[in-house]
């Protein structure tokens, strides 16, 4: 028998050499071949292709080495996805998030080929009221008053993303440093999109932007001769809630660390702040109003929460009460949100009482997709495409119907609320409570928010949401062990 090793290294075949075989030298004239009729037919489109199948090939490639990356693209992705609209033109580009979360599902798979995959990490809860919120979904595919299988499709966020990104959330943050390093890519395109909503204040819109309200987008971005800014989301009141988000969950999450990490948390946190109110939406204050009276409440510091009270109190009266830097257009835009006979207030509460009557009947909703002017382009005549939704729980209530609605709140108020409790009453590293408090509090603002915008289902609110919610049923993997966090606080 022939020993491998004793094979002689120069009697193999490899580098350049191997062209001499005639079949590998034919698949090369081939591959130059498709190249050059690829240029030839297609010009400069036909380059973008090839570049496009070689980088999209390289990104593939580690992605299937290390699938985490897959989940980091897709937050990333799902900030910029939407304002990407307004510079490519007739491609569906929200289908971009789905390719790379099953790709990511795919990489997750074939990385344990040879092994079997560990799923225990989603025996959780959570992932229970995922399924059932899913199958929910899946029946409204026979809603008796759904009328697109088209409007349904352009709907599965609320359905297909809540499910798979929880999955993907439990099976791929279940250390510190990944809880960190998501919080840094969150952090990352927090600062990013404020930095671009900087640059149309102070340097006006692109081409593409203002195409996009020359389209229409002006009759509610641009009031009084003032533009709300809307940086690279889908629009401004999207964009102050989400920046708001932002604020709370990285102030509260800079309290956990010390040096840079503290500084380039407060700085998103800042900036967040900053981003919300030249946004010019008057929902968002909700956001930090509810986040940080959250935090006081789940510090269970009776000081913490005193001075807490006070400060949303002096903030309260400045808006409510005063008249102080009304000159200010972004200020005096949100003190309109303080007064209950606002007309905007008025129509939706006129728009909410049509819905009541309609939906009387129809307890299972309209269907996905079909209500609010995102529904004209499928459905322009039906009665639900014609009347605006604004709230988020409204367009829940619209397209799901009160059963929807209520299967909703029970799940979002469950999972706020166990997550509560746990930094309560369970948890004891504080470092860990501090960590699950920014989540939950974040959380808690965007609900409230949720109320007067359709925030917590566009994107990149929904995905943040959707892994918060998983962490924060899952937050035993990241306490330290006592010892660890005792020797600390002896040392402080």
């Amino acid at each position: 028998m022939i020993n491998s090793n004793n094979i002689n290294p120069f009697n193999k075949i490899s580098g350049s050499a191997s062209l001499a075989k005639p079949s590998v030298l034919l698949l090369l004239i081939a591959g130059i071949c498709l190249v050059a009729l690829i240029l030839a037919k297609m010009e400069l489109f036909g380059v973008g292709l090839l570049l496009a199948i070689f980088f999209g090939g390289i990104y593939i490639y580690i992605i299937f080495k290390n699938p985490i990356l897959g989940f980091y693209t897709t937050i990333g992705l799902n900030f910029v996805i939407l304002g990407m609209g307004r510079y490519v033109k007739g491609y569906p580009l929200g289908f971009a998030i789905d390719g790379i979360i099953i790709l990511t599902f795919l990489a997750l798979i074939f990385s344990k080929f040879r092994e079997r995959v560990d799923w225990s990490p989603i025996n959780k809860n959570v992932i229970i009221l995922a399924v059932i919120w899913l199958g929910y979904f899946m029946f409204q595919l026979i809603n008796p008053e759904a009328r697109s299988l088209q409007a349904w499709i352009s709907g599965r966020s609320i359905g297909f993303y809540f499910f798979f990104f929880v999955i993907l959330t439990f099976m791929f943050i279940n250390t510190n440093k990944r809880l960190d390093t998501f919080l840094y890519v969150w952090g990352v395109f927090s600062i990013l999109a404020t930095l671009k909503g900087i640059g149309q204040l102070f340097f006006g819109v692109d081409a593409a932007e203002q195409a996009w309200l020359d389209e229409g987008a002006a009759k509610t971005h641009v009031l009084f001769g003032k533009l709300r800014i809307f940086g690279f989301f889908s629009d401004a009141g999207n964009y102050g809630a989400n920046q708001g988000y932002s604020a709370v969950v990285a102030i509260i999450y800079s309290m956990t660390k010390k040096g840079l990490p503290k500084i380039f948390f407060i700085t998103v946190g800042v900036l967040g702040l900053y981003g919300m109110l030249i946004s010019g939406t008057r929902g968002a204050i909700a956001v930090p109003f509810a986040g940080f009276m959250t935090f006081f409440v789940l510090r269970k510091n009776i000081k913490v929460f005193g001075a807490g009270i006070f400060m949303i109190a002096v903030i309260f009266v400045f808006f409510k009460f005063t008249m102080i830097a009304n000159g200010n257009q972004q200020i005096r835009r949100i003190r309109t949100g303080f007064d209950p006979n606002n007309a905007s207030l008025q129509v939706r509460k006129k728009n909410q009482a049509i819905l009541k009557g309609y939906l009387a009947s129809r307890p299972f909703g309209g269907g996905v997709g079909h209500a609010g002017d995102k529904a004209q382009r499928f459905i322009p005549y039906a009665f639900l495409s014609h009347v605006a939704t604004d709230s988020w729980y409204v367009v829940i209530w619209a397209e799901m119907g009160i059963i929807g609605l209520t299967l909703h709140l029970i799940i979002l108020f469950y999972v706020i609320g166990m997550g509560s409790f746990k930094v309560m009453f369970r948890i004891r590293d504080p470092i860990t409570k501090l960590k699950m408090t920014a989540l939950i509090s974040g959380m808690a603002g965007v609900m409230l928010a949720s109320y007067g915008n359709e925030v917590l289902g566009q994107m990149p609110t929904s995905l943040l949401i959707y892994a918060s919610m998983a962490l924060m049923s899952n937050p035993g993997i990241f306490e330290r062990a006592p010892e660890e966090y005792l020797s600390e606080l002896v040392e402080n």
